[in-house]
């Protein structure tokens, strides 16, 4: 299904703004008539319905790399991808990224290239590794919050989570629980890969965004890595729509709630 051009996908501010009424107004009646809300329509309505919502998202190339052995990975997907990122971003209470992501990275994690509010920021560091200078603990008005093992020097406004680790881990379920607890309902796992994985494996996720760019890397840092199986009966079969976008990159749209095997 190709969506529309690069023109109306970043520019057509009324279709955007006809998803972001939706949240405001409780009513999708009009919403849904935006070239948009086949992608944004299941997280609008469980925004609406106030319900507990996970989503994942990774952006790779055609063989499942997102970085290249030297860490590269700016910018494997196109402008168009990064453009659906923010919408997410804007979509969710919360988006959640582990330590190692905010090292190599240093993302920002605010909504820039749409309409929208800012998330909360969310970082998984359990043995205190994020140094004090990352953007994303910028105090700029947005709740910061950091997931711990133990007590570890943070910049001043920046919330503390401590939890048990199993075996050196924190529990996906129980960061879930954790921030809902804080009212931070819709999250936005955003990376890197191994906190995505994670989340993954656990079966926390309520559906999973993958934006394949058009290139093969052939070497480097692997998108999704999930314990070992040894029949394909135990795969994953998520549900799927697929959105072409403009740039060449295509938005696979995985429901995992109604994932099934063979």
């Amino acid at each position: 299904m190709e969506l529309t051009n690069i023109v109306d996908w970043e520019h057509r501010a009324a279709q955007w703004l006809a998803v972001l009424s939706a949240i405001d107004s409780c009513d999708i009646a009009h919403s849904e008539k935006s070239v948009l809300w086949p992608i944004y329509g299941s997280i609008v309505r469980n925004i609406i319905e106030k319900r507990p919502y996970v989503l994942g998202q990774s952006g790779q190339s055609l063989d499942g790399r997102i970085a290249t052995i030297t860490n590269q990975s700016h910018y494997i997907n196109g402008r168009a991808a990064r453009v659906h990122l923010h919408r997410l971003r804007s979509l969710v209470d919360a988006v959640v990224v582990g330590a190692g992501t905010v090292i190599s990275d240093d993302p920002q994690l605010t909504v820039r290239h749409t309409e929208g509010r800012h998330p909360a920021r969310v970082i998984i560091d359990p043995n205190g590794r994020v140094p004090a200078n990352a953007k994303c603990f910028r105090d700029d008005g947005v709740r910061r919050i950091v997931i711990e093992s133990g007590p570890h020097s943070r910049p001043r406004g920046v919330e503390c989570i401590q939890m048990d680790t199993d075996d050196g881990e924190l529990s996906p379920r129980g960061i879930i629980g954790e921030l809902s607890k804080l009212g931070l309902l819709r999250l936005l796992i955003e990376g890197g890969s191994v906190t995505l994985s994670r989340f993954i494996a656990a079966g926390c996720l309520n559906r999973l965004h993958v934006l394949i760019a058009p290139l093969i890397i052939g070497s480097g840092k692997i998108g999704i890595r999930l314990p070992a199986i040894t029949t394909l009966d135990t795969a994953l079969r998520p549900i799927i729509n697929t959105f072409e976008l403009p740039g060449s990159d295509v938005l696979f749209d995985c429901d995992l709630e109604l994932s099934n095997t063979k």
